[in-house]
């Protein structure tokens, strides 16, 4: 009888557990080490486009959490004043990529993830190090916790700060700032019904979204120095930078406390990698293509990723071959829509502004134009997948 595939994924969060779980799922032991004290994701919410949700349909749980989404793409984008310049909605998506843009809870998702692995398989508390990348001839070797660790296969899900990638790529020059700070909250506020939206400003723009929960999510970034920290607290920054935008922004910020709101500097690789593995490890997520959040699509490219991965362990330069060209062209795409929403001058804004609702009165939405050639992904696999279940 052959020995079980024994894999090491390097990070819990949704990539990596997205990798596990459809490694698990094609019959491959495996042990996810993460240096949390728990799996408990950074971040408010995630936004979910169609192909993240086809991928998740190759592991079984696309359906639960479409049913499980707060939000279904209805919204548009507006100005700091109000007015609406695109609207979008969740049937015109779905005629357009086949299903709607989802939002839910980062921690929804991630514990539907997690319930996947049998028990024992995520070590939290679990620092690790990439001891040896292995060959054809030898297996990975991992360091965790004064234990060293083999594995047939070794998957850097560890983030735009991985070590992984630093141990395979030693020479790359890593992520750089990207010019802009976000700030982020999930909060209740009671009585909240507004249409979701995100408001393109001067340098600034701001999203708000309600949820089935009665929560809101809500969003916002600005152009800043790197490492620049409010002088008070995030929330009277908040209300400096955004206070005086249309509702319902001025009434989220107030129904905020200065702790629930998340602040980081984005940075991303602009440099692609020359390849997503080295030996028996891989690298996936932002660890191998951190991009801006400008189209959302991180986590969906993370879990891309994975389902690809699983597909392919056997060929990790088939991986590579499928994951570098489609997330390079994402990750640029992304810094360009970046330029777009966070332009400062005044009459760069007025054209931009101008455009935007001019291309959105000629056809659909910008909003939804800018998916196109991403959220229309489907996993090669899915039907080959669906096969397998039946027998």
């Amino acid at each position: 009888m052959a020995q079980q595939a024994r894999a090491i994924v390097i990070g819990g969060g949704i990539g990596g557990l997205t990798a596990a779980a459809a490694l698990h799922r094609r019959g491959w032991e495996v042990t996810v080490l993460e240096r949390a004290r728990s799996l408990e994701p950074v971040g408010a919410a995630i936004s979910l486009a169609p192909n993240a949700l086809r991928a998740l349909d190759v592991i079984g749980i696309g359906d639960e959490i479409r049913d499980l989404a707060n939000w279904q793409g209805d919204g548009g984008l507006r100005t700091p004043g109000g007015r609406w310049l695109s609207r979008s909605s969740a049937e015109a998506a779905a005629a357009r990529f086949g299903d709607p843009l989802i939002l839910l809870p980062r921690t929804t998702l991630v514990a539907r993830l997690a319930a996947l692995l049998p028990p024992g398989t995520v070590r939290t508390a679990a620092t690790a190090t990439l001891a040896d990348p292995g060959d054809t001839a030898r297996p990975a070797r991992v360091s965790a916790g004064g234990e060293e660790l083999e594995a047939d296969l070794v998957v850097g899900a560890d983030g735009i700060n991985s070590r992984v990638r630093s141990a395979l790529f030693p020479a790359h020059p890593g992520p750089v700032y990207a010019g802009f700070t976000t700030w982020r909250v999930l909060i209740p506020v009671p009585g909240a019904e507004f249409a979701s939206h995100e408001t393109w400003g001067r340098g600034r723009i701001w999203g708000t979204h309600p949820l089935k929960d009665g929560r809101v999510y809500a969003y916002a970034a600005a152009m800043t120095p790197a490492g620049v920290r409010a002088p008070d607290d995030e929330k009277a920054e908040l209300v400096r930078r955004f206070g005086d935008w249309h509702d319902p922004i001025p009434s989220v910020i107030a129904a905020a406390r200065p702790e629930d709101v998340l602040r980081h500097d984005v940075h991303h690789i602009a440099r692609p990698l020359p390849a997503y593995h080295r030996g028996r490890t891989v690298l996936l997520g932002d660890a191998a293509h951190a991009m801006p959040p400008t189209l959302g699509q991180g986590g969906n490219q993370a879990i891309e990723d994975a389902i690809v991965l699983a597909h392919s362990a056997d060929d990790l330069a088939a991986y590579t071959a499928a994951r570098l060209p489609r997330t390079t062209v994402i990750a640029r795409r992304a810094v360009k829509v970046a330029r777009l929403t966070m332009a400062r001058g005044r009459g760069v804004v007025a054209v931009r502004d101008t455009a935007v609702a001019a291309l959105s009165k000629a056809g659909p939405a910008l909003f939804l134009r800018s998916f196109d050639g991403i959220a229309d992904w489907r996993p090669p696999y899915a039907s080959e997948q669906a096969h397998a279940d039946r027998r």
